[in-house]
């Protein structure tokens, strides 16, 4: 995109300009100042009358007749900043500009033009301005441009990508989305090479600190927005601006803002196609998670649909699927062949763009159908494009393990129903395709069989099944809900299958991989190993964080440390000498280094996909 006004290199281009015949004498440096506006002058203190940016017309009748004062007139405009002077000749000079006058021009960098046949002023003006106004009309149009491109955005929750996309296209640069540990969420290269563009982004991005939540860094090149909504900030939008060009033009900070806004308007905006009754099961939970509706009123509304939820033990559970993908069936291995999953059933696992959904759909339906099958009072809904949570209405609290039990052994009952029928080979080698669990699996195992796995078993279930801890009021009913979500997210690398997984099995790696996401843990990352980490960046061979691991990782025995690092004992004291420095941390306090060990967790859950 190139900037509003016009550069002085445009204007020698204008057909007015040319017809006086110009002749650049000096200040070829500054042929690409814009030009902001004309101005013609014939008097030698005109340089008071001006703001910058000008290209000043003269004839140079009331020019200084002697040195000092040409140099001196040639000064105070280049201190105002003026794009260029140009001098018609004729009228004081005949055959050029003095030559005092080229050297002063030169060694400010002032673009000096001489037109040496004679052109009205007011040709060059009209020209210049009229191309002015149209760069202006041309800025104008894009800006409306922007408006109306992210408000359709917004209005259909388009997703990160495609805003990205299409920003990148109307601002021809490419565009990063980080998250606060500079990790990147999506991105659009706008043509370029997208391995150059995030190679090393981490490092990078931590060297790129523009001030203000939207700015330019000349240093980096890079125009960067902050992101996120209702006081909330969770990532940065960057836009790559050359930096050997000018500062980046306003519609780009325009462009850039508007698509941050929708960045963060589509992560609140979620939207559902199911039934009325199925909405308002969402509506409540929703209400319930998020605080938009008063819990009198969601308890009144629940029970206008059946759902009891006072004087009651509430638990929150949430199924979600092991894997993001929507390609394999829940219910089937994921290494049967892929004709064997779409058997005897609809397609919902084909690949496309209605795969997720239908897998989504797919999963709430068997969530709503467990409850029912084990006589249990809740309210089921999808909670984002992975989960589904339903929040159990217990009579007493002694029942809560009894409920989850008949709860997981039905959803697994529903699955298997849902699951093709078993199929026969199409030849010896070949495999029938069977649903997790079959009864004819030698070693099925029910909710109440944790024992372990023959050989021939089948691997874990695609499901994970996770319930929080239980309380007593619909107030703290979030807690279990939130509570129950952290847990299925982190027992989706649990290497065990068990039929609910509750806090207790979930370590700190695991309840640290779950809140990788939560900006208040990459907040506390930054805090901890936010200078380490800057230094690291910009002395990429030292990598003192690997030494600072193998210290901590060692109970913060020095000598084991140094072994496990590869350095020689001298050389590692050193090395946690620079660290402490660094990070301004005591080395050998326990509770310090117990706070760099959890940042140190929390940064390699972070980093993990």
């Amino acid at each position: 995109m190139s900037p509003v006004f016009p550069t002085v290199r445009e204007v020698l281009d204008l057909v007015p300009v040319r017809n006086g015949a110009p002749r650049l004498v000096a200040g070829t440096a500054g042929l690409d100042r814009s030009v902001r506006w004309v101005h013609i002058a014939e008097v030698p203190d005109i340089a008071t009358l001006l703001g910058g940016g000008e290209l000043v017309l003269t004839t140079g009748i009331g020019l200084p007749g002697d040195d000092a004062g040409l140099r001196e007139f040639i000064g105070a405009l280049a201190d105002v900043g003026v794009s260029g002077l140009v001098v018609e000749l004729g009228r004081r000079y005949v055959s050029g500009v003095p030559r005092v006058m080229a050297a002063a021009a030169e060694r400010r960098g002032l673009p000096l033009i001489e037109l040496r046949r004679g052109t009205p002023f007011v040709r060059i003006t009209e020209a210049v301005h009229a191309l002015i106004v149209d760069a202006q009309l041309t800025e104008l149009r894009a800006t409306e441009e922007i408006h109306q491109r992210f408000t359709e955005l917004s209005v259909e929750g388009a997703e990160p990508a495609e805003v990205l996309r299409q920003a990148a296209e109307l601002a021809g640069c490419p565009m990063v989305l980080e998250n606060l540990s500079r990790q990147v969420l999506a991105y659009d290269p706008a043509g370029e090479n997208a391995e150059l563009l995030l190679d090393g982004w981490e490092r990078h991005s931590r060297q790129i600190r523009p001030p203000g939540r939207t700015a330019y860094d000349p240093d980096s090149g890079w125009l960067v927005t902050t992101v996120g909504a209702r006081g909330q900030d969770w990532g940065r939008l960057l836009l790559r601006w050359p930096a050997t060009e000018s500062t980046p033009p306003t519609r780009l900070t325009i462009l850039i803002e508007r698509a941050a806004s929708t960045l963060a308007l589509g992560r609140l905006i979620r939207r559902d196609a199911e039934g009325l009754e199925r909405q308002i099961h969402r509506t409540l939970l929703t209400a319930l998670i998020d605080h938009t509706r008063p819990v009198d009123e969601v308890a009144l509304r629940a029970k206008a649909l059946g759902v009891v939820l006072d004087r009651r033990h509430l638990v929150g559970v949430v199924v979600r699927h092991r894997a993001d993908e929507p390609a394999g069936d829940a219910g089937i291995p994921d290494d049967e062949p892929a004709p064997a999953r779409r058997g005897g059933r609809r397609d919902t696992d084909a690949e496309g763009p209605e795969a997720g959904p239908a897998r989504l759909r797919d999963l709430a339906e068997a969530v709503s159908q467990a409850v029912r099958d084990a006589k249990l009072t809740a309210l089921t809904s999808p909670l984002d494009d992975q989960a589904v949570g339903a929040l159990l209405a217990l009579p007493d609290p002694a029942a809560e393990e009894k409920a989850l039990s008949a709860f997981a052994a039905a959803l697994r009952r529903v699955r298997l129903d849902a699951a093709p029928a078993p199929a026969a080979p199409a030849a010896p080698a070949a495999r029938p395709a069977r649903p997790l669990d079959a009864p004819d699996r030698p070693a099925g195992r029910t909710v109440a069989s944790a024992s372990a796995r023959p050989v021939d078993a089948p691997p874990r279930a695609a499901i994970v099944v996770a319930a929080g801890s239980g309380v007593g009021s619909l107030r703290e009913a979030r807690r279990s809900l939130i509570e129950a979500r952290q847990v299925a997210e982190a027992a989706r690398r649990d290497p065990r299958d068990l039929p609910c997984y509750r806090l207790p099995h979930v370590g700190l790696a695991g309840l640290l991989h779950l809140l990788r996401d939560e900006p208040r843990l990459q907040t506390f990352v930054e805090r901890e190993l936010g200078p380490l980490l800057a230094y690291d960046a910009q002395h990429p061979r030292e990598q003192l964080l690997g030494t600072l691991r193998a210290y901590l990782e060692q109970g913060r025995n020095k000598s084991a440390g140094a072994a496990a690092a590869h350095l020689s004992r001298p050389a590692f004291y050193e090395r946690l000498a620079r660290i402490g420095r660094i990070l301004d941390a005591d080395l050998d306090s326990v509770d310090r280094c117990l706070s760099l060990h959890v940042a140190l967790l929390a940064l390699d859950a972070v980093r993990t996909p």
